[in-house]
């Protein structure tokens, strides 16, 4: 139930709209509620009472001609209606949902997205939200007008006979009976069927995205396989609770079938009895249609509401998820930062009951410094880097930012101060431009080709079919990896942070390529406190400070010369380096 309680307060804007639904719904389904009356009284009134043939022809059409223009001019609009509005409201009401969970998304912490597949992410977005639309659409409105209707109906039948009526409803009870038993697995049945769709989804993600890699290792055969393993599982689940409904329907149904018998054997007894009209049995068993009809439909709607409650429970359980970077109360906006730095004793682990990556580690850095981070690979530069942004928070120690501890600032100003080259040029599948507007949204066109040209990107932008309009494809895949690398720079040059991280920001590039972002780092670092990540140590020479990390600590620091001087750790890499 605390689900429900949460969904309602995505509902509690739309409720005028949803009582007007369920009002209009309410003259919708009263207007066939006349048709058994109507039956009644032309069996027994018209039909088989006094009067002329002509008369009662009269009375026949002059009652149809009111009935014609209830159904063709009266009902139609209030149709459209009730259904426009029972769509709008559920629409409103996801689009909402998604907003914030959109919002929750840009907040999670990267550990969570390292854990968890994107597949399977998007699943709870658009399935598991989109299911939960029924709860609005068939909870919120279709269960009260069946309920409505019922109500109605067992109100007018007890106007022409209570025996009858009572003999009428006598198998309600079964349905009770029916519902409570069938429709607390059926919600965990249905919880399983939508985790092993979100399964199926995250690893067919994983395998679009990573198609290049199967066709080149010519493993189509085993992926196959692979995917045949996740879908059969989802076939088990997808089956289970299949099976499960099947029987729900066949016991609803089958009380369904037996009311009219129940109710034609008794009224038929009494019509031969002398005690009851044909036009009263008629009317009843028209009534037993609509009656059971909207209860059929509420045991249908038991069914969708299940669904509707274990797509919340997935929902909620994902809005859920913790923030491990998290603002303190009225925290200080990072600005006009000038960018001195200094790592005091920090340890940092990933997860709980790992080792540390960062051991008491200490570094000072200066306003306008560049900061080479060497090492082998694993010894926790890239961590160290990534620690600076609140990517993730320290496990000890403190981080300090022109003497203040980063976790004081607000996480998206402290963000804003950084700019970031990595070695893995994420692009969006839209335009060059776009892509480079990341930095700064509303910066001018003449600032977008201004930070192109300083990146180096200028001149091959112009050469694409549509220039800066040219789309780049999914992760910027028509582009070069050197390419991706100038638009990723010329992205930070727009945004023009007093802080710069550059993570392996040439290794996987060729020497034309490198040469020109090389060119336009150099000239991105000016006046800027740098952090440059490098496993290749000729690009870090001219560096004012070059930190060697072994194993989570600082092993050396001192510029290219006193490194070499000292003819230890960082002098034997570089020779090797160089011997290479």
């Amino acid at each position: 139930m605390g689900s429900i309680k949460r969904y309602m307060e995505f509902v509690k804007p739309y409720r005028i709209q949803i009582v007007g639904t369920i009002i209009i719904g309410i003259i919708k389904f009263s207007i066939p509620l006349l048709l058994p009356l109507l039956i009644k009284h032309v069996v027994d009134d018209i039909i088989g009472g006094t009067g002329s043939p002509d008369e009662k022809i009269r009375t026949l059409l002059t009652i149809m001609g009111i009935m014609f223009v209830l159904f063709v001019v009266v009902r139609p609009p209030i149709e459209y209606y009730r259904q426009y509005f029972a769509q709008w409201v559920g629409s409103k009401i996801l689009y909402d949902i998604r907003d914030q969970l959109f919002t929750h998304l840009q907040r999670l912490s990267l550990r969570y997205y390292a854990n968890t597949r994107a597949g399977e992410i998007i699943s709870r977005v658009i399935n598991d939200v989109e299911q939960t639309k029924n709860f609005v659409i068939t909870g919120l409105m279709n269960v009260w007008l069946d309920v409505v209707t019922i109500v109605i109906a067992i109100g007018i039948m007890l106007t022409m006979d209570i025996k009858l009526t009572l003999v009428s409803i006598i198998l309600f009870p079964f349905y009770g009976i029916s519902v409570k038993y069938f429709y607390g697995k059926l919600r965990h049945l249905t919880r399983e069927r939508s985790q092993a769709l979100a399964e199926v989804q995250g690893h067919l993600h994983e395998r679009v995205q990573g198609m290049p890699v199967i066709r080149s290792f010519a493993t189509e055969d085993f992926e196959q396989q692979q995917f045949a393993k996740e879908n059969s599982n989802f076939l088990k689940k997808a089956l289970d609770h299949t099976s499960w409904n099947a029987r729900t329907f066949a016991v609803v149904n089958t009380l369904t079938d037996i009311a009219p018998l129940v109710v034609i054997t008794y009224a038929g007894y009494h019509v031969i009895q002398g005690t009851l009209s044909i036009g009263t049995m008629v009317a009843f068993i028209a009534y037993i249609e609509q009656l059971y009809g909207p209860l059929r439909r509420l045991i249908n709607s038991s069914t969708t509401l299940t669904q509707a409650f274990a797509s919340m429970d997935r929902v909620f359980e994902f809005i859920d998820e913790p923030y491990e970077v998290v603002d303190k109360p009225n925290p200080i906006i990072a600005k006009n930062v000038k960018g001195e730095i200094e790592f005091q004793n920090i340890s940092f682990r990933y997860n709980e009951n790992e080792p540390l990556i960062l051991e008491n580690l200490s570094l000072q850095v200066k306003k306008g410094e560049t900061i080479a981070l060497v090492g082998m690979s694993g010894g926790g530069k890239s961590t160290l880097v990534s620690l600076l942004p609140r990517f993730y928070d320290v496990t000890a120690g403190r981080i300090l930012l022109d003497n203040i501890d980063i976790r004081d600032y607000q996480a998206q100003s402290l963000r804003e101060q950084i700019g970031m080259v990595l070695q893995d040029t994420f692009l969006f599948s839209n335009t060059v431009r776009e892509n480079i507007l990341i930095g700064k949204p509303d910066a001018t066109e003449e600032e977008v080709i201004n930070a192109a040209k300083a990146s180096n990107a200028h001149d091959f932008i112009m050469k694409l079919p549509n220039g800066y309009d040219t789309k780049v494809g999914e992760r910027g895949v028509k582009l070069s990896g050197g390419q991706k690398q100038r638009v990723s720079i010329a992205r930070v040059f727009l945004k023009n942070p007093p802080i710069l991280i550059l993570d392996e920001a040439t290794s996987a590039l060729d020497l034309e390529s490198e040469h020109l972002i090389q060119e336009a780092l150099e000239k991105l670092a000016k006046n800027r406190t740098t952090f440059i990540v490098a496993h290749r140590l000729s690009t870090i020479t001219h560096a004012d400070k070059i930190v060697l990390i072994e194993d989570g600590k600082v092993v050396e620091q001192g510029s290219h010369q006193q490194l070499m001087d000292k003819q230890e750790s960082y002098y034997k890499l570089f020779q090797i380096q160089q011997l290479d």
